[in-house]
């Protein structure tokens, strides 16, 4: 029994740093984990680094070994009763930072919501007229209605009408041959792929787009509101109507590109490889 121990401790090999008890007879082993052999084996301060470097500067965080995966049974030295409240205290505001910094995105994100409703809606209205409308609302409506205005923009945004409009021309074209008359340029040469439709909203820049156009589709009515339809005496009917009218022509212009960027990608061709 005592020759197995023996043989046992003669066997120990750091499986950090590979010395064995005749490289560093002074130095401490632990056995760590699950692993056998001379794996299980391994220096104290050499496994306290590889910690260390596992940790990444969390002393907290829970390191496993990597040949069993077993856990770590990491203790510290007790802490005074200054310490242990420090330390509580420590936790305590790491717990709560989380939820007051997402408390003031979102109190920072309702505010301007709020701020840009009553923008819109004195933009649209006439500055006058739209501050009477909300004196005399309930505050609580105010509260309540003024940030979902940019919230239905937003939404009203995404609503791609346009894709819709242009599967229904792209499915019915061929059974329908007066529409070539109308839009000859659309359908001739057409090649007989299929082109993959582009996936909306696939990159961060498409969502700035549909942000900031969505944003910025009050101040675009009010002006085209007051442009083309200044015989209306209504500035809510003016702001309506050039909002609908900006609409439908930025709509007809995309579905016109979009309809040209298809027929260019079911024509394209791969040539032939030419070495210089």
């Amino acid at each position: 029994m005592a020759s197995s121990c023996v043989d046992d401790l003669d066997a120990r090999r750091c499986w950090v740093c590979f010395a064995t008890d005749e490289d560093e007879p002074m130095s401490q082993w632990v056995r760590p984990c699950r692993c056998r052999g001379t794996a299980k084996w391994v220096h104290q301060v050499c496994l306290q680094r590889w910690i260390d470097e596992k940790q990444g500067g969390s002393s907290t965080a829970k390191v496993s070994c990597p040949q069993c995966n077993a856990e770590y049974i990491i203790v510290f030295p007790p802490l005074g009763p200054l310490l242990q409240s420090v330390e509580f205290v420590d936790k305590l505001i790491n717990k709560f930072c989380p939820i007051a910094a997402a408390g003031v995105v979102v109190g920072s994100l309702y505010w301007s919501a709020v701020t840009y409703g009553a923008v819109t809606v004195m933009q649209v209205l006439g500055h006058k007229e739209g501050l009477e409308v909300m004196e005399k609302a309930d505050p609580m409506f105010l509260f309540v209605g003024l940030p979902t205005i940019p919230l239905a923009l937003i939404l009203g945004k995404m609503v791609r009408w346009e894709d819709h409009v242009l599967r229904l021309w792209r499915r019915h074209v061929r059974k329908m041959s007066f529409l070539n008359y109308i839009l000859p340029h659309l359908t001739a040469g057409l090649a007989t792929r299929t082109p993959a439709e582009p996936t909306p909203l696939s990159d961060p820049v498409s969502l700035t787009r549909l942000l900031c156009g969505a944003l910025v589709l009050p101040t675009i009515s009010t002006l085209i509101g007051k442009v083309c339809f200044g015989y209306v005496h209504s500035s809510l009917h003016r702001a309506l109507l050039g909002g609908m009218t900006f609409v439908a022509v930025k709509g007809v212009v995309r579905i016109y590109y979009k309809q040209q960027q298809y027929v260019r990608q079911a024509q394209r061709v791969v040539k032939d490889y030419e070495p210089e």
